[in-house]
């Protein structure tokens, strides 16, 4: 048969290596569906338990992949519940390419079922899409989808999502024999409905690699370096660059909170983690540097907090796709292993450093009393736990911020949290993706472990359905302290304690599962001498497997303004 519009966009999501959509079925989009049928699962079609979910399945999905995700929705409600996972990708630079389907063209503007075209006061799917892609387009007309989907995918690939909005009508058309492409724009303009770019409100002059390896070497002869590196490190493949530019450099270095897999958590001169989850050994180096130079990073509230102060000392420079927030020299890079590159080439060979690693300090917390584990415990639990190569997906919350605290990603793992938006519930699709991904990964064997808390899971933690139905390594911890628990902590510290929305009744998540998913290894950790055993039962299966551990909804966790204001409640009279 002749290809229909829908085999051609399988076979090309087949043809760059792709090996699965993730997506919910409907009445508009099934036609793609048919087509993965019809191409013999290649790439296969996943079915995620909400479209939340599959969203940020592309999401993880691409980040340990370094490629591109794809995910593909109906219209309708099953559009609208891309955006926060789409928002998410759009606000990390997440590739990502969504095929949204839309009723048929001849409804449109006429009352269709679900119609999102704009017309006669029907919500505008291009306008809504176009504030959190790269690119967004809706395509009337089979000649005009190569070049829409070639413009499409590279907009994703330029970081972040790229939207096809596909009503099922021309779906179903065939692909003319002779393609006369025509030449679409890879950013889309305001009129195509998406927004102009609105400029930081500190815009540094760029410069080139060559300035910023002028400006190392020359503070490397009055002082020492350090290192902030980013996610965009990952996104590039460039761990390899950076850890010889530390040598090189002899450079402390500390990770953003979303990019602890950049660089070994063991290696020469680690100095932890920047920002509200951070460390003291980073501030400390920061303070004592004659030059900062931020790698892949622009630095956000939730990476500097703290280094505010010492960071407007000394000379910050950057390279990366983006400007910093802060004022720096910054010169822009979209591959930063060419550009680290660039840089040790005018730097020349440095002497092998012989700096080790710093030993970390944590944050001093205040004693907890309540019910439960405490965060510290068990992250240093499953710290000991976990296999060779694990990759780590933490939610948001206290239990996020625990994680990113005190664990140390394993060597060969990946870490992956969501700062972006900070949408509860990511990690479980996340982790189901990523887990996709990593199965036959080159370098062996990975476990996924999804570290999320009880709130989280309430959200979206039901997509362990689709990890049972796949057989995915992937372990789900779950901290279950009955309570939006970061909630409470703010309810405590800002509003004097007097009153509580994010308590909840008692629930057991562990029983739950178990009697839900018969033969799904689940078990609940309610003391600390269970909790190694528990660890090493759950991460020794070979499929799914589920870890509910009980914990103090009062506890406060590692996290700088928690314990900032808890320092100014004490010293004010």
């Amino acid at each position: 048969m002749p290809d229909r519009v829908v085999d051609y966009l399988v076979r090309t999501v087949a043809d760059r290596g792709i090996t699965e959509i993730f997506g919910v079925d409907g009445a508009n989009i099934e036609d793609l569906y048919d087509a993965i049928f019809e191409a013999d699962g290649a790439p296969a079609g996943i079915v995620a338990k909400h479209e939340f979910s599959a969203a940020t399945m592309a999401d993880g999905y691409a980040r340990s992949t370094g490629g591109l995700g794809v995910v593909a929705a109906t219209s309708g409600g099953g559009a609208v519940n891309l955006v926060a996972g789409l928002a998410e990708s759009f606000t990390s630079r997440v590739p990502v390419l969504a095929l949204i389907g839309q009723p048929p063209t001849s409804l449109e503007g006429l009352g269709a079922f679900q119609d999102s075209s704009g017309l006669s006061e029907s919500i505008d799917a291009a306008a809504l899409f176009a504030t959190i892609s790269k690119y967004c387009a809706r395509v009337t007309d089979p000649l005009e989808l190569p070049a829409q989907l070639a413009a499409a995918i590279t907009a994703a690939e330029s970081g972040g999502p790229a939207v096809l909005l596909i009503p099922k009508d021309v779906q179903q058309q065939l692909m003319p024999d002779v393609i006369v492409a025509r030449q679409f724009d890879a950013v889309v303009t305001p009129s195509d409905g998406a927004r102009p770019d609105r400029a930081s409100p500190i815009s540094p002059a760029a410069t080139s690699p060559h300035t910023i390896a002028t400006e190392l070497t020359n503070a490397q002869r009055t002082g020492k370096l350090v290192i902030i590196a980013g996610d965009q490190v990952a996104r590039d493949d460039a761990r390899a660059e950076l850890a010889e530019l530390v040598a090189t450099l002899d450079a402390a270095i500390g990770v953003a909170p979303d990019a602890k897999d950049v660089y070994s958590n063991t290696g020469p001169g680690y100095c932890g983690v920047a920002g509200s989850m951070g460390h003291a050994e980073l501030v400390e180096a920061v303070s004592a540097a004659s030059a900062c130079l931020l790698v892949g990073t622009r630095l956000p509230v939730t990476a500097r907090a703290g280094l505010d102060a010492a960071l407007a000392d000394l000379p910050v420079l950057s390279i990366g796709a983006h400007a910093p927030y802060l004022a720096a020299t910054h010169a822009t890079s979209a591959d930063l292993a060419q550009t680290i590159a660039t840089l040790l080439a005018d730097i020349g060979a440095g002497a092998t450093t012989s700096r080790g690693s710093a030993e970390l300090t944590p944050m001093p917390v205040p004693p907890a009393a309540g019910p439960g584990l405490r965060y510290r415990t068990v992250v240093e639990a499953i710290q000991r736990a976990l296999p060779e190569g694990a990759d780590i997906f933490a939610d948001a919350g206290n239990t996020g911020a625990s994680v990113v605290h005190y664990l140390r990603v394993p060597e060969r793992g990946r870490f992956t949290v969501a700062l972006g938006m900070g949408g509860m519930g990511y990690a479980f699709g996340a982790g189901i993706g990523s887990a996709f991904a990593r199965r036959d990964a080159p370098d062996g064997p990975h476990r996924t472990v999804v570290i999320a808390g009880d709130g989280s899971f309430f959200m979206h933690g039901m997509e362990i359905h689709t990890a049972i139905e796949h057989d995915l390594p992937i372990t789900f911890v779950v901290f279950n302290n009955n309570a939006h628990a970061m909630c409470v902590t703010r309810e405590q510290l800002y509003y004097r304690d007097r009153y509580s929305f994010n308590r909840f009744q008692p629930s057991h998540l562990g029983a739950g599962i178990a009697a839900m998913f018969p033969g799904l290894p689940a078990r609940t950790v309610y003391d600390a001498p269970r909790l190694s055993g528990a660890l090493d039962l759950s991460f020794a299966a070979t499929g799914p497997s589920f870890l509910e551990i009980l914990c103090d909804p009062d506890e406060v966790p590692p996290f700088l303004p928690f314990l900032s204001a808890l320092e100014s409640s004490r010293s004010t009279p």
